[in-house]
């Protein structure tokens, strides 16, 4: 079994690029560049569109945990979708996962399905479809699209933390041809079928993954119709080198170096419990390069509680930089998201660690880690960039799996849901409330879907009781959300209540607050969950009650607008009490009118000991 090394970037090698080159570069005018520019976003923006209209299960339709776009033979991403990042940065991996095993086999109708995670694959239950695409006789590129699947026949419903290899994570799929040249393979489309618990879903949504790239095939080859290759591909390598050139240009403003964040942890493994996990990052800017470092990260585990290298942890880098580097909020001008991007960026993972673990090592629970590598690159960037990083976010995937038994036989029924967290503040602007942040980026499926597809009903979603994380600027709330099952179930879960590392305050800012999962609350039966649990057993009228992590506040909250703090009071979301203690804001009326007299006594007195409370806290 071939491993990835423990240094890699995720952009073709110059020999891939050689090797695979079709085309001979022609100087392309601005007007058209930019047509074809438009053409490519607008192509995969369109293949995603179709996915999710005809994705059947809620994971894909709702929360649209997908990614596609277009690239070429070497596996270098032209053009990706708006989507998931998770999804749309590993379609590179699992071209090279793919190619390995079918390079010089491509025909015209074929269909591959790959879901390897130690051969690209993001994780297990993200199904790859790649087709070849042809222009005049010669294979020239891929379209290709992913997509999380309900259920891939693991050892428990959807999916599970506690397993015990890959192999206990379901049916592995290594580039095999579900079409070969345009027949399709009916024993493996039945044999994969009839091992998971799901087969008219999965169907249903193979069936819109295989759509999409062929939809992407099609507009694609009408662009190389029209243009001609050599046009089409140098007007790709422009692009490219335009995002390489953008993003390289703002790294380059940043002192070279090395940035170090403090060590994060995680709760455990899923199985051996209140052993946190270590999360060690540091990040090298030299010149225009970067070069993210987990080196001193824990060793891999036992459990599913581990990352794919190439699939996860290259694309999660990648989201990481481009994101801080090229904020699309204050970027002017739009740059594309392809390989350009990839080619500046570079990561350290050794082997054995939980972001770089052998075969067989299971690592379908994947979410949290990678999530927590984004925030770590934050906290690491903090004093060189304060006015473009924010305080800690929730970053955590709260991904929760309900299932169990229908009326008819084989009738399993599956919802995968994942649960809202919530942004730190950053200069300037309060966190965001309730909403999947960072490298996840899901939608929330509203709760209407799922009580009319599955026996459960929504008792309370809205914003979590707590008051947020206290900062010049305050960190997002999480949310909670209740369930009561109407018949027996089961539950996984895969997450982190952030109980042993609480997103972290800077500059003064409030840490944020933990998350918890409860059984039954409010009755004599209430049982506190860890965040990782497998095939827990649910009884008919049962409650599950989901409180996600609140995120960190951002600067001296005594620096806080006196308004924007009687605002919060108005809404709700902090007492007087507390406006008085954590803000030095005075309040008077019922209407939570700000007292300005009392506020510059209240913050002239309570500002040095408050600075002094900080310091010893970031001492430890």
């Amino acid at each position: 079994m071939a491993r990835p090394t423990a240094t890699a970037r995720s952009g073709a090698s110059l020999a891939q690029i050689a090797a695979t080159r079709r085309f001979t570069k022609v100087n392309v005018d601005p007007v058209t560049l930019q047509v074809l520019g438009g053409a490519f976003r607008a192509v995969a923006g369109q293949m995603a569109e179709l996915l999710i209209r005809m994705a059947y299960s809620n994971i894909m339709r709702e929360s649209q945990d997908i990614g596609a776009g277009i690239l070429d033979t070497a596996g270098r991403q032209i053009c990706e979708s708006d989507s998931t990042p998770m999804h749309c940065g590993s379609l590179p991996a699992y071209v090279r996962g793919v190619d390995r095993k079918l390079a010089g086999t491509y025909r015209p109708g074929d269909v591959i399905l790959h879901n390897h995670p130690y051969h690209g694959a993001s994780h297990s239950p993200d199904y790859g479809v790649l087709i070849p695409i042809f222009h005049k006789g010669e294979h020239v590129g891929f379209a290709g699209c992913t997509g999380h699947i309900l259920d891939i026949g693991a050892a428990h419903p959807g999916f599970s933390v506690d397993v015990p290899d890959l192999y206990a994570e379901g049916n592995i799929i290594d580039a095999a041809k579900i079409y070969d040249a345009g027949k399709r393979n009916d024993p493996l489309w039945a044999h994969i079928m009839d091992n998971v618990r799901t087969p008219d879903a999965n169907a249903g949504d193979l069936e819109a993954l295989i759509a999409c790239c062929r939809f992407g095939e099609e507009k694609y080859g009408a662009l190389l119709e029209r243009y001609g290759l050599d046009v089409v591909m140098s007007a790709a390598e422009m692009w490219m080198d335009y995002a390489e050139t953008r993003l390289r240009q703002e790294i380059a403003r940043v002192r070279s170096g090395r940035y170090r964040a403090p060590d994060g942890w995680l709760e455990d493994d899923g199985k051996n419990w209140n052993v946190p996990l270590k999360i060690a990052t540091s990040v090298t800017v030299d010149g225009s390069d970067v070069t993210i470092d987990l080196t001193g990260s824990n060793a891999e585990v036992e459990t599913g509680f581990n990352v794919p290298f190439e699939g996860s942890v290259l694309p999660t880098a990648n989201f990481a930089i481009r994101t801080l580097f090229l904020d699309e909020a204050t970027t002017p001008d739009p740059v594309p998201q392809n390989d350009g991007i990839f080619r500046p960026i570079h990561v350290i993972a050794p082997e054995g660690t939980i972001y770089n673990p052998r075969f067989p090592r299971g690592c379908e629970a994947r979410f949290v880690q990678i999530n927590r590598i984004p925030d770590q690159v934050l906290q690491a960037f903090a004093q060189a960039l304060p006015e473009r990083v924010t305080a800690g976010n929730s970053a955590n995937v709260s991904a929760m799996v309900y299932s169990g038994f229908g009326a008819a036989a084989r009738a399993y029924w599956v919802v995968i849901e994942v649960n809202e967290g919530s942004y730190g503040g950053r200069f300037g602007k309060d966190g965001i409330d309730a909403i999947d942040n960072l490298m996840a980026n899901t939608r929330n499926t509203p709760i209407e879907e799922s009580e009319l597809r599955v026996p459960i009903r929504c008792e309370r979603y809205e914003l979590r009781d707590e008051a947020p994380a206290a900062g010049r600027w305050r960190g997002g709330i999480g949310s909670v959300k209740r369930w009561r099952f109407l018949s027996n179930a089961a539950v996984n879960s895969t997450g982190d209540h952030r109980s042993v590392d609480p997103p972290r305050g800077l500059f003064g800012g409030a840490d944020g607050t933990p998350g918890r999962i409860t059984r039954n609350p409010g009755t004599k039966r209430a049982q506190k969950l860890p965040a990782k649990v497998s095939d827990l057993r649910i009884e008919k009228g049962d409650t599950i009650e989901i409180v996600t992590v609140s995120a960190a506040g951002y600067g001296d909250p005594f620096a806080r607008d006196p308004e924007a703090v009687a605002e919060d009071v108005r809404e709700g979301l902090v007492s007087a009490a507390a406006a008085r203690r954590d803000y030095g804001v005075a309040l008077t009326g019922a209407a939570a009118a700000v007292d300005a007299a009392a506020t510059a006594r209240l913050r002239v007195k309570k500002r040095p000991a408050a600075r002094a409370t900080e310091r010893r806290r970031q001492q430890g």
